[in-house]
């Protein structure tokens, strides 16, 4: 028998009893010149019928029974049924992005049938100069959102005259067998990371010890946060069914200003733009804290020890202050630029397995909110996740539709009503927002609240108003 690993056990557990947990993507595509008015209609039918193999991951899935002994175990189906998992969805006539983000916002709501293989993708066609979207959903166990983007690149071509594609499910050379969620580190893969350090012995306890002393260190640095000391907000509460979906592209040209302005990170000017929309939804609520608010931030380092110099990477993650108390948006990305460059450098000189393991002390009471009956606001150790995950460095195309935007939609759950990921594609960043209904109703207003952060990041560190129109 084939047993689920003990986190995602957990997770299954969790959402049979509080939130679903699984990750989607959005592609904005838009048809070819000339293409006729029957194209989408004839990519569907190719998706529905070509005779292809799934990917092996697609066919596993999670089930728990008598014939199990009641642990969660996988399955794997001999083939899929794509009219359960394929489907179509036309928007009303003169739909546009709004109508858009209401339907897909109903989509992620939707749980995933446990009984099969738990993914489904959906076509939604009807907006604006022939455009369509692809809505792509795929459980947390399965993959997570880095290796369910990875599969959906995998797909797309930088050819635009390339025809007869195979569909997103199908299985490639490059992807056909079983892997586990890799790449860069959301609070799970924290977790997860966790368990495995758990197990390397005296390495593991030497390099613990000079990691606690790093924690000591930080209960007096502003630029570090000490666990279980975010503050308590709505975005922490518990989430109900509906969620609500919102997405936003910026030139990267525009990022990259401030970027070599102030000395910082491209990702450091990201997190500051989330930190600016957070702190004027806030103020505008009449809800801003005191204190500032706080991420999940994972960390990608170049591994430093000698074994592992063939280009291999270090993975981590770090708990970074967003500045929110703070008025001056150059002060704010500063104090981001700080917290982050100390957090690798500390994930550097630890290494992944202690520096997860020191940061699960302070995650932990927050992601395990899913499994709990309600949540406390005793034990928040982060306000939301913040990621940037690597998308294609050039325009792409998916039998001959051009590839506009790519959008990550990520996991909200009680405790953690809000998750932002951006995808940097050929030369723009995409913002995908998620949240529950309840914590952020009117998510719709990040679209203006992101343009504005970034235009009042740009004058604080003095880009120029040519620039700024990039």
């Amino acid at each position: 028998m084939d047993l689920l690993d003990p986190l995602d056990a957990a997770m299954m557990t969790g959402e049979v009893i509080a939130s679903p947990l699984h990750v989607a993507a959005v592609l904005i595509l838009k048809p070819p010149d000339g293409a006729g008015p029957g194209y989408v209609d004839d990519l569907y039918r190719q998706a529905r019928t070509t005779s292809v193999a799934a990917d092996r991951r697609l066919r596993r899935y999670p089930h728990l029974g008598v014939d199990t002994g009641g642990l969660w175990s996988w399955r794997e189906a001999d083939a899929v049924d794509l009219d359960r998992h394929l489907t179509r969805r036309t928007l009303p006539a003169g739909s546009g992005r709004n109508e858009l983000w209401q339907l897909v916002s109903r989509l992620h709501a939707e749980r995933l049938d446990r009984s099969g293989p738990m993914w489904a993708f959906c076509l939604i066609d009807g907006l604006d100069d022939g455009r369509f979207a692809w809505y792509l959903k795929v459980h947390h166990t399965i993959m997570d959102g880095v290796a369910g983007l990875q599969m959906i690149i995998d797909s797309l071509s930088a050819d635009p005259d390339r025809r007869e594609m195979p569909p997103f499910h199908a299985a490639s050379a490059g992807r056909a067998g079983i892997s586990k969620p890799g790449g860069l580190p959301n609070p799970f893969a924290v977790l997860r990371s966790v368990l495995g350090a758990a197990t390397s012995g005296v390495e593991l306890s030497g390099r613990l010890v000079g990691g606690l002393s790093d924690l000591v260190h930080n209960l007096t640095d502003d630029a570090a946060v000490a666990p279980l000391t975010a503050p308590y907000t709505r975005l922490n509460d518990e989430v109900g069914h509906d969620r609500v979906v919102a997405a936003v592209t910026v030139s990267k040209a525009r990022i990259r200003a401030v970027q070599a302005l102030a000395d910082v990170t491209g990702n450091d000017v990201l997190t500051a733009v989330v930190a600016g929309v957070l702190r004027g939804w806030l103020l505008d609520h009449g809800e801003l804290p005191d204190r500032s608010l706080v991420a999940f931030c994972p960390i990608t380092v170049r591994a430093r020890e000698p074994e592992n110099q063939d280009g291999g990477n270090a993975f981590g993650g770090w708990l970074c202050p967003l500045g929110t108390d703070l008025d001056d948006p150059a002060a704010r990305l500063h104090l981001i630029h700080r917290s982050m460059t100390q957090g690798k450098g500390q994930v550097a000189n630890r290494g992944g397995g202690v520096s997860m393991l020191l940061l699960s002390l302070g995650i932990a009471p927050t992601l395990m909110t899913p499994a709990m009956p309600r949540v406390s606001r005793l034990r928040t150790g982060y306000n939301l996740p913040i990621s940037n995950v690597p998308g294609p460095h050039r325009e792409m195309y998916w039998n001959g539709a051009h590839v506009e935007d790519i959008y990550p939609i990520s996991t909200v759950y009680s405790g953690q009503a809000l998750n932002v990921t951006v995808c940097s594609y050929a030369d723009r960043a995409c913002f995908g927002w998620v949240a529950g209904a309840d914590a952020m109703p009117d998510i719709d207003t990040v679209t203006e609240r992101t343009e504005r952060s970034l235009a009042e990041l740009e004058a604080a560190v003095g880009v120029s108003p040519a620039t700024r129109r990039g």
